[in-house]
């Protein structure tokens, strides 16, 4: 393994589907090939320098949670953590170790399935207006960061580019049919209140997260990345404070430097420090070790 971040790939002969802002997708004919990259975006940008690693970190999480919630949840995997590459990927094992998985061809649904324990980001801007988040009316006089009463499903629309827009419920309804939007709203607030007390035991909250989910031969299963970094809000347990904004395992870290800067938040993004860079891989890394017990 090399400690250069992986930004691109191409894998001669196998035909790539998809780069997005982070995985790259290729496809292995009955299955697909799913490869996170070291790419890192804030603010709908992708930076022009990557962190080192965090591929790698994304993956390994993935299949961790998938280990842990597939009694709650069939999952799209066909390889587990540690399998040997299929034969004909075996020659690529330096770009694909460690952060790659093997996955069915799902049909994925259209819609994002975002549950929050906690008020923060855009769900904090809405409450602060509307004093609701997705149409969900919360109580009065919750501060920044606060606990909710209790989970909420607050779907988003998928955007290719650009933000992906909060929405109803019965938005999301009218977009999957409403069978399907209930029976992810209630697997994505199974599967996060499975993990945010199996995390809380380990030191961490997870303020909120974003599930994606597939139709596979008519069943609806997980799939993409699960509780990662880059798909939800980790936070220390013993920091913790309603009303402030907190530490976080996240790409946070990076948003706040860019904070600081006069960029526009337009392309082109601006290159992240060498300090920036290193902390953000210590981040990623500390958050599987705090998650798993383990060392990456």
């Amino acid at each position: 393994m090399t400690n250069e971040p992986l930004l691109t790939l191409e894998l001669p002969g196998i035909k790539k589907l998809k780069s997005g802002k982070v995985r790259e997708v290729f496809d292995l004919g009955s299955s697909l090939l799913f490869v996170a990259s070291d790419r890192i975006s804030a603010f709908d940008c992708v930076m022009p320098n990557g962190i080192p690693r965090k591929g790698e970190v994304l993956t390994q999480i993935s299949y961790f949670w998938f280990a842990q919630t597939e009694k709650l949840v069939p999952n799209h995997l066909l390889s587990k953590a540690g399998d040997p590459l299929p034969g004909e990927l075996q020659k690529f094992s330096p770009f694909l170790d460690r952060r790659s998985m093997v996955v069915k061809k799902a049909q994925p649904l259209a819609i994002e399935c975002v549950v929050r324990g906690y008020l923060s980001g855009s769900g904090w801007k809405d409450y602060q207006k509307t004093g609701t988040v997705c149409g969900v009316k919360l109580p009065p006089g919750l501060k920044d960061s606060s606990r909710l009463p209790e989970p909420i499903f607050t779907p988003a629309t998928k955007a290719e580019t650009g933000h992906d827009e909060n929405i109803s419920f019965e938005q999301a309804c009218e977009i999957t049919g409403r069978g399907i939007a209930e029976k992810a709203r209630d697997l994505s607030l199974k599967i996060y209140s499975f993990a945010a007390e199996y995390a809380l035991q380990r030191g961490l909250i997870i303020a909120d997260t974003k599930f994606e989910f597939g139709m596979f031969e008519g069943q609806l299963v997980l799939i993409d990345e699960v509780l990662t970094p880059d798909s939800s809000r980790f936070w220390p347990a013993d920091k913790y404070e309603a009303g402030r904004g907190q530490p976080s395992f996240d790409k946070q870290y990076v948003r706040d430097y860019l904070e600081t800067l006069s960029w526009n938040k337009q392309p082109p993004a601006p290159a992240l420090p060498a300090d920036i860079v290193a902390r953000t891989t210590a981040n990623y890394l500390d958050a599987y070790s705090r998650l798993t017990g383990k060392t990456l």
